[in-house]
């Protein structure tokens, strides 16, 4: 699968995502300070799932109608990098086709997967 990461999200969660194959473009090695506006066009451009810490997607996703290719918001603090980078990988394998085109949020124990 192909995934945008965030500033926000840890590189633990992008090297496991590369582990497993998946094609993640890291905002952080490419460019920085790009907007949502800007990540969540780019994502949907490139066909990528934006992988984001950042509850603003939800607002350009459900109220201003933004197109996209599927956004997973990670609310998993308090947890370290390592577990979360688990967490995201063990989420991804066992959901990766439900989450094409659908908002994803991800908290401890809960997964709220809604399609657009």
């Amino acid at each position: 699968m192909k995934f945008l990461a965030d500033e926000g999200v840890d590189r633990s969660i992008v090297n496991a995502l590369r582990e497993l194959h998946h094609n993640v473009y890291y905002v952080i090695e490419e460019t920085r300070s790009l907007s949502d506006d800007e990540l969540l066009a780019i994502a949907a451009n490139e066909k990528r799932i934006l992988l984001t810490r950042d509850k603003d997607f939800g607002e350009l996703v459900y109220r201003l109608g933004k197109p996209h290719t599927g956004v997973i918001l990670l609310r998993l603090e308090g947890y370290t990098t390592e577990i979360r980078s688990q967490m995201v990988s063990m989420i991804i394998e066992k959901h990766q086709h439900e989450l094409i085109d659908a908002f994803t949020v991800v908290q401890p124990k809960v997964v709220r997967i809604r399609k657009k």
